[in-house]
């Protein structure tokens, strides 16, 4: 039985029984920050398992794409070395939602192994929680498996509820006794079964877990009945697909088969059982799948997970001894594979493939020489012969640092050599690398304040002018002052502030402080602290004491441009994942009165068609009025409730949500109270940054306008120059390039008989040096072309020649040289063309029979001209 097929009979049995078949969720889980990946099939419901979210269905299936290969669930090191650990794995599942719960459970697991896939009754074993004799009884007296193969298992340790057969959500919250299935592969494989010493063997292996999930733990450890118990299943697709189709390795499976083929093919490696390939064909479906839920290589969090996946099976790739990308092609395949369970891999087929692509070819140009030094470093330790066998830290930070080699594919390498790396020396080099990228960094003078005092409170959002504002402290030259005198750079810290520091990619703002004695201009704002605001600026007149009361103004205009801006931002950000994908993220922002510069995770460069899209999308946000609003809610209540998290922010447990349009994220900046005020939206410049990162940038408002005046005021100047309207520029630039093109053919036929007529003057002026005809001459209007026709046309009326000809234009000299081929055997025409251009402020070469060159001394061209006879003669 294929994969396809069990995974198609799982949900279809259990959508018999009443299951509602739900889709598998994303990889990057959408309602839980605490885990990396989606690693099993409860994430997408684990809301309604703990009460916070209710579905229209009581029951679910689910086959679920799942990935263990970061954070705390990591089996990445694993994965080539054992028969049943992989990056990617699909978890098929069933789910009670307060309906059926341990009878239903048992029956249905029971009722699918033995009757849909007919598996022997007697290979099969199960292990309940010691204390559940509910699910014990079940077992024996209902379904009927014999008591000797129902194991209780009980507290490890003796701590109480510590058990492989007791599940739990975290130190509080659901939890539960579960009951596992095991199925026997025969004496013929070491192992014993569960609970037993020899459990860890590989001859009974789990295949279904059953969780019941029947309690709330409190803070206490006191545990009390769930009103409605749950249930919630997860069986591995691999290892039921190994025993079905009656092998003992997940990787010897159809699914497996056909990617490790396909391995082998990139790779040029016959034997299918190399290691290599099994890494290889699982790294495939991780890569894939992440690249597909939006996942883009980095060199943090998700994106550095995927790269060290990547890389991983482009090391075992090279080793095989493949030094060219490779692994971008075998998406193809997978979609063969896995493209009609998941349509998304196929849609996404091309994008994935070009992801990967990239990052191949980053990686393959530093391989070779990380490897060289890795593989020095470990010669030098097997030569050493001491024991243990250790990589120093420092090659290891230097095979990350110089060659992006991350450290597990490092100590990869190693272990296969049976070396360890010291971890604790690479810690400590990469702790200091960080240490003087922070000492050498630039930082603004605020950072480096001290500052004692209460917070800044900051009334921007509502006002922008405050009448008495104190200042609390002051500083000139980062020293606190008690005064400071006009002239002098400062840093004013007030009680309170209509003034935004600058944060979250929107630049601080600018304006006045002043009363009656004195006046400090603005030029910037800046965060001293968290909650402390820094006006950096110039006293211009009067002296500011600490103690003194000021109005605080903000340049109004300028706000007014830096928040159309920075709510255009949002808009785009939505807009750019409607048109380019899901996957679209935003990697940095800077948002100033000027633009908006917005950088994104994508992989290729926006077409125009892409970018008009965002632009429409964008200005029907503006055009609909809406109304901004902002809240401030507990962060798991905002990206519960969809607000999206930026890249680079920090959040704490209380966030401000923005909602302004269709859009809805978590930001502290200052924004438009409704769309229609950034008045128009306007991309203008869209590029790469990096691998896999663009930036656009975009104006609003009066920058937009006039940015379209200016293109407008363009376009009219072009029309009347080329005396057409401006709607029939497009018409009259084709016209006009066609005529051009039409000239330039002229052009070129008339040059071509004009050099054609002083190429039959010239053959007369050739002079006969040994039985070869030598010719030098100076072509007027002939261009390269001209030049090589010329000589071609000569050497076949000339029979025996060697030929030099030269044209001049604006100053440049250009020289074609031929020689016969009877000729060529003493005389050269790429040494000839080279005699000549030497003596023109040049140099060339080329083939014996036809060469070129070219020069700057037109002056001297007569005179080179002049001994090519000689030269010819000297080499007869």
């Amino acid at each position: 039985m294929k994969a396809a097929d069990i995974r198609e009979k799982f949900l279809k049995f259990f959508e018999s029984k009443g299951h509602t078949i739900v889709r598998s969720s994303s990889l990057v889980p959408g309602n839980d920050p605490t885990l990396m990946f989606t690693n099993s099939g409860m994430v997408q419901f684990k809301d309604v398992f703990i009460g916070t979210d209710k579905r229209p269905y009581a029951r679910a299936t689910t086959a679920q794409r799942s990935v263990r290969a970061g954070g705390k669930h990591n089996d990445l090191e694993n994965v080539g070395y054992t028969a049943r650990h992989h990056t990617f794995f699909e978890m098929l599942g069933n789910f009670s939602f307060g309906d059926y719960f341990k009878h239903d459970a048992i029956r249905y697991a029971w009722e699918l192994l033995t009757t849909v896939y007919a598996l022997p009754k007697d290979k099969l074993w199960v292990t309940v929680y010691h204390e559940d004799d509910e699910a014990y009884d079940i077992w024996a007296k209902e379904v009927g498996v014999p008591t000797e193969r129902i194991i209780r298992i009980g507290d490890n340790k003796g701590a109480k509820y510590a058990s492989d057969n007791f599940w739990q959500m975290g130190d509080t919250g659901p939890c539960g006794p579960c009951t596992e299935i095991f199925y026997d592969h025969g004496p013929e494989i070491w192992g014993g079964p569960p609970g037993s010493p020899e459990e860890d063997g590989d001859r009974y292996i789990e295949i279904w877990n059953l969780v019941f999930m029947q309690f709330n733990r409190d803070a206490q450890g006191n545990m009390t009945r769930l009103p409605k118990p749950c249930v919630d299943t997860g069986m591995g697709l691999e290892r039921l697909a190994a025993v079905l189709q009656h092998v003992h390795s997940n990787y010897e499976i159809d699914l497996f088969q056909q990617l490790i083929k396909a391995a082998a093919r990139e790779t040029g490696i016959a034997d299918l059982a190399n290691n290599s390939l099994k890494v290889i064909a699982d790294h495939i479906r991780a890569c894939a799948f992440l690249i597909v839920d939006g996942v883009i290589p980095g060199n943090e969090g998700r994106g550095y997970v995927l790269r060290r996946i990547i890389r991983r099976a482009i090391r075992h790739g090279y080793k095989l001894g493949r030094t060219t990308p490779f692994f971008h092609k075998l998406v193809a395949d997978l979609v063969g594979e896995m493209g009609t369970a998941y349509p998304e891999l196929a849609d996404a087929q091309q994008r994935t493939t070009d992801v990967l692509r990239q990052e191949e070819e980053r990686f393959f140009e530093t391989i070779a020489y990380g490897m060289e030094i890795l593989e020095a470093a470990i010669h030098d330790i097997e030569a050493a012969g001491a024991t243990p066998r250790v990589l120093a830290g420092e090659v290891a930070f230097k095979l990350h640092d110089t060659y992006g080699f991350p450290l597990d594919l490092t100590a990869d390498v190693c272990r296969e050599r049976e070396i360890t790396v010291d971890e604790a020396a690479f810690d400590e080099a990469m702790t200091r690398q960080r240490e003087q990228a922070r000492a050498s960094g630039k930082f603004k003078m605020s950072a480096a304040l001290e500052y004692t005092g209460d917070k800044t409170r900051f009334h921007g959002y509502e006002r922008l002018i405050v009448d008495d504002a104190k200042i609390v402290a002051l500083y000139v030259d980062g020293t606190a002052v008690e005064a400071a005198t006009p002239g002098q750079q400062a840093v004013v810290v007030l009680d309170h502030t209509p003034f935004y520091a600058e944060s979250g990619g929107q630049v601080g703002d600018q304006g006045v402080l002043a009363n009656d004695h004195a006046r400090f201009a603005v030029v910037d704002t800046l965060k001293v602290q968290a909650d402390v605001v820094g006006h950096h600026g110039e006293v211009q007149q009067g002296t500011l004491r600490v103690g003194d009361v000021l109005k605080a103004e903000v340049d109004v205009e300028r706000r007014a441009r830096t928040i159309r801006n920075h709510s255009a931002t949002h808009l785009m950000h939505k807009a750019l994942r409607e048109v380019l994908g899901a996957h679209v993220q935003q990697k940095g922002s800077l948002v100033d009165p000027d633009k908006t510069r917005f950088d994104f995770a994508h992989h290729s460069p926006m077409t125009d068609d892409e970018i008009r899209r965002v632009e429409a999308i964008v200005n029907a946000e503006v055009l609909r009025n809406a109304p901004t609003h902002a809240q401030v809610m507990p962060f798991d209540d905002a990206v519960k409730g969809g607000a999206m998290a930026l890249f680079g922010e920090k959040y704490g447990d209380e966030v401000r949500v923005l909602d302004i349009g269709f859009s809805r994220e978590l930001c502290g900046g200052t924004h438009v109270s409704r769309t229609g005020d950034i008045g128009l939206f306007k991309i203008v410049v869209e590029g790469g940054v990096a691998a896999g990162i663009r930036r656009v940038e975009a104006i609003t408002g009066d920058n937009a306008v006039r940015y379209v005046q200016d293109v407008t005021a363009r376009l009219a100047e072009a029309a009347a120059a080329l005396k057409a309207q401006p709607s029939e520029l497009t018409t009259r630039i084709v016209q006009v390039q066609d005529q051009v093109r039409s000239l330039e053919k002229e052009l070129a036929q008339l040059k071509s008989k004009m050099a054609s007529s002083q190429g039959d003057e010239l053959v007369n002026q050739a002079i006969d040096v040994g039985g070869v005809q030598v010719l030098a001459a100076q072509l007027e209007g002939a261009d390269v072309k001209t030049l090589r026709e010329t000589v071609d046309k000569l050497k076949d009326k000339l029979k025996h020649a060697a030929i030099v000809l030269a044209a001049v234009e604006n100053g440049k000299v250009s020289l074609i040289a031929g020689v016969t081929p009877d000729a060529s055997k003493k005389v050269k025409a790429g040494d000839l063309v080279n005699f000549v251009a030497q003596q023109v402020g040049g140099k060339g070469g080329g083939r014996p029979d036809m060469a070129q060159a070219g020069g700057t001394d037109a002056a001297a061209l007569p005179a080179a001209l002049g001994g090519v006879k000689g030269w010819v003669e000297s080499r007869l």
